[in-house]
């Protein structure tokens, strides 16, 4: 039986959340975000500077476009939803270090970090539920 310092030591070694991945991304960490969402979801808008793979294909595609040897973050929209989980699968079953985004996209979007869509790279304001929001200084 597995105790519970075993239990959430393992489940953060498979899981990360939006401020981790963005923190990740300001330090320069050598990580892989994935988008695994179909391409209806992906013009809507995506993590700016996220791959975009359905989990469909990850089979086929990751070998050739990600290295081995990169720690890959892969999301899908929304707590409610498993492509992030069925993406982390395929990942982990090619080899490759993977983790589950929890909250998804949507926690990104709701978290206020970068999110890229036709227009370019912008922020959404911040869900007074889910952060902080951010103050303004004048200059």
């Amino acid at each position: 039986m597995i105790d519970r310092q075993e239990f959430f030591s393992a489940k953060l070694q498979y899981e990360t959340d939006p401020s981790d991945v963005y923190a990740a991304q300001k330090t320069a960490a050598p990580i892989v975000i994935v988008d695994v969402r179909s391409d209806e979801a992906w013009a809507q808008g995506r993590i700016a500077g996220a791959v975009h793979m359905h989990y469909s294909e990850i089979a086929a595609r990751a070998p050739v476009e990600i290295p081995q040897d990169a720690e890959v973050v892969v999301y899908c929209w929304s707590p409610g939803c498993n492509a992030g989980a069925k993406g982390a699968l395929e990942f982990a079953k090619l080899g490759y270090s993977a983790r589950e985004m929890i909250g998804g996209f949507e926690y990104w979007v709701r978290e206020g970090y970068p999110v890229a869509d036709h227009d370019g790279v912008h922020r959404r304001p911040i869900d007074p539920l889910t952060g902080v929001p951010r103050v303004r200084t004048r200059a």
